[in-house]
């Protein structure tokens, strides 16, 4: 006789979603640079890599309920098209996710990739929409066992995480060198600026950082995906006198040749990887191209997937350094979370024009101190919604 499973005694019971806005001052990256302006839309086409920026902070937070009344919280990207990512969860995996045991948090990111991989959806939009539910399933899990989320991912590695300053914010040269060094009078040792607002040049703005910084600083330039493989090398050549600890992002994402060209034949260390959801994308690319550093972004890719790829690290000798952006501080707690328990690790990304925006909308320890992140300590993710949060929240049906 065929009987029925009995349904779990904890199931998801509903899921909300949320595109929380913040105004900022100076656009993300720094001021407008010749040719740019902001559109109907609000947003900003950079002319240094044709890539699109809001000119506000913006994310999607999910809450997820539980049948017992638990409460788990996610965030993914919603920089661009917000409403898009929050239909897909709306319209396609809350549905589906509903009735699910919400502890089966690997199975349910593995179901819902796999309900519109044959359409070509393994990435973006829906692999983002399925970080926001993993990660607030695992903010769930660990909250029904009252742990802080990385004592249920694994070992400890380490108790604060390392971070690096990413961003220099300001109109010229001279101005962000002097940013740089009033960091580095704060304590900072480690910076990365951005090609894309490099309108003095990229070697111009390295060696002048090289010799306000001295030669101890860690200094990494972002190039945004701007260049062919043939040109992000003779880069790398003019660079090598610098010092660079890493070239970030050096060809399009899609140029995968290219990114393996890249790291055989430069003369300095690279990393890539922000843009990658999954393991499948990673393993796209690794072991052929020689990282010295991945770059994870847990609003892609989810708790799951970056404990993934972390396992494919360490079995290869990379060294993770998780990338950080816009976000209201609920995937940054999950990345950091999860990199306490990473065997290769380097450091973790630091965008200070963000962090502190986000602390005023939790309620948590988070914080940075001395060029360490303090990870939350009270159970799950240890960040929860304040009032401010609200006041900036927008519940999207």
């Amino acid at each position: 006789m065929n009987v029925e499973p009995s349904p779990p005694s904890r199931q998801v019971s509903s899921v909300e979603t949320f595109i929380v806005s913040t105004p900022r001052g100076t656009p993300y990256l720094g001021p407008l640079g010749p040719e740019e302006f902001i559109n109907a839309r609000g947003y900003i086409v950079r002319q240094g890599n044709g890539t699109i920026y809001p000119t506000v902070d913006r994310s999607i937070v999910v809450r997820v309920r539980t049948s017992d009344g638990g409460v788990g919280w996610g965030e993914t990207y919603g920089i661009c098209a917000p409403r898009a990512t929050c239909e897909i969860i709306n319209d396609l995996l809350a549905p589906v996710l509903i009735g699910r045991d919400p502890e089966q948090v690997e199975s349910i990111w593995d179901d819902l990739y796999g309900l519109m991989r044959v359409r070509g959806c393994t990435g973006g939009f829906h692999v983002d929409a399925i970080a926001a539910i993993d990660i607030a399933l695992w903010d769930l899990k660990a909250k029904g066992r009252g742990l802080p989320l990385h004592q249920l991912l694994g070992s400890a590695q380490r108790e604060t995480v390392p971070c690096y300053l990413s961003g220099l914010p300001a109109a010229t040269l001279a101005e962000r060198v002097a940013l740089a060094r009033d960091w580095q009078l704060a304590g900072v040792e480690s910076f990365k600026f951005a090609a894309v607002v490099s309108h003095e040049g990229i070697v111009n703005e390295f060696s002048a950082l090289r010799l306000a910084l001295g030669e101890d600083a860690d200094i990494m330039v972002d190039l945004h995906w701007k260049f062919t493989a043939d040109e992000a090398i003779a880069l790398a050549r003019e660079l090598e006198p610098y010092r660079p600890t890493f070239l970030e992002a050096p060809v399009k994402p899609e140029d995968v040749a290219g990114l393996i060209a890249v790291c055989q034949r430069s003369p300095l260390p690279i990393a890539a990887g922000e843009e990658w959801s999954t393991l499948y994308e990673v393993q796209m690319r690794l072991p052929q191209a020689k990282l010295r550093f991945i770059q994870p972004e847990m609003g892609h890719t989810g708790i799951t997937q970056f404990q993934r790829i972390a396992a494919r690290c360490t079995e290869l000798g990379v060294s993770m350094a998780p990338h950080a952006t816009i976000g209201a501080g609920i995937f940054l707690a999950a990345s950091l979370h999860a990199s306490c328990v990473v065997k290769e690790f380097w450091k973790h990304e630091w965008q200070h024009s963000i962090f502190d925006k986000s602390l005023k909308l939790l309620d948590t320890d988070m914080a940075y101190r001395n060029g360490q992140y303090i990870v939350p300590s009270s159970p799950g993710l240890g960040v929860a919604p304040n009032d401010n949060f609200w006041r900036h929240a927008e519940l999207v049906k």
